[in-house]
């Protein structure tokens, strides 16, 4: 049974939305109110949150970036009554793993739920071994999705891991912005290179001791970003 967080205030779609989890079997928490669905998110382990743009006293932009910073990893699934490309572009850019703009048919929801999902399962269970990725003191285990550095874990967001395994699996290789879209998020997101940047300082952040002069996953200039292959595995 998936433990689903949904935080909607519009009443209609809140009660429509729990009628399809719930067909689902999923366990569901719900709230109409920003902070306190914020709050639930911070005390709980969920496998989706469903979270909304707009919403009561924190908006949804602001939870899902500050739950990422709180190291919240679950994936999110952010629905807005807005169609701007700006709110797609900062809900991606905070974190968010999809985006779904009202009005949006249920199937294509369940479609998305259903998807976010299997990927879930697919962490849980690997069908197959990968080898561990060592690059200096930084380790990547795919099989755990578990990264460590110098001996102490790393939390990485869903995204954050799948573009740091990608690099680092093909380390000296470079991927602009456009490759790594349709790889990490898929043809969709395709146009919104700005989330690629977001993705990469953040991961900087998480694993480099320096960000500014970068070790780990380096810039190639015109091109995008490539991990560096001159780091000895110990």
């Amino acid at each position: 049974m998936k433990n689903v967080l949904l935080i909607e205030d519009d009443q209609d779609i809140k009660d429509l939305l729990e009628i399809h989890l719930k067909d689902m079997e999923c366990h569901l928490t719900s709230s109409v109110n920003g902070l306190q669905g914020y709050e639930m998110a911070l005390r709980e382990i969920f496998d989706l949150i469903i979270l909304d743009v707009m919403l009561p006293e924190k908006d949804g932009i602001e939870i899902c970036r500050d739950l990422r910073a709180r190291q919240v990893t679950s994936p999110i699934l952010m629905l807005t009554a807005r169609s701007e490309e700006i709110d797609k572009i900062l809900g991606l850019e905070t974190g968010a793993d999809d985006y779904l703009t009202k009005p949006f048919s249920i199937r294509e929801f369940l479609a998305r739920v259903k998807a976010i999902f299997r990927r879930v399962e697919m962490l849980k269970q690997p069908e197959e071994l990968f080898p561990v990725i060592h690059a200096g003191k930084l380790e990547v285990d795919k099989n755990k999705r578990k990264v460590t550095l110098e001996g102490a874990r790393i939390e990485l967001t869903p995204k954050e891991f799948d573009l740091l395994y990608l690099l680092a699996s093909n380390p000296g290789r470079s991927y602009s912005r456009e490759r790594l879209l349709r790889l990490i998020w898929g043809y969709e997101f395709e146009g919104y290179e700005h989330t690629v940047n977001s993705h990469i300082n953040r991961l900087r952040s998480k694993v480099e001791l320096d960000i500014s002069a970068p070790r780990f996953i380096l810039t190639t200039w015109g091109v995008g970003y490539r991990f560096n292959d001159e780091i000895p595995s110990i």
